[in-house]
């Protein structure tokens, strides 16, 4: 299935190869824009509200060698 894009391309609406979305972006790069370099700010846990872990995502975590060991 075909659709036109804004430039009046027929474009096909999905199933693109890898290498049509890498020249997408490749000439998208110019139109965006990249914050300076910031570093992050550690929050306390005290401002961390409504965060809710579920039991069965907590014991995966935990039986995960890099989180929980």
């Amino acid at each position: 299935m075909e659709n036109s894009d804004a430039r009046g391309h027929d474009s096909p609406t999905w199933g693109s190869s890898l290498a049509t979305l890498r020249g997408d972006c490749a000439r998208m790069v110019p139109h965006w824009v990249t914050p300076g370099s910031t570093t992050p700010h550690p929050v306390p846990p005290s401002r961390i509200r409504g965060v809710v872990v579920p039991p069965s995502s907590a014991r995966l975590l935990d039986a995960m060698s890099d989180y929980g060991d």
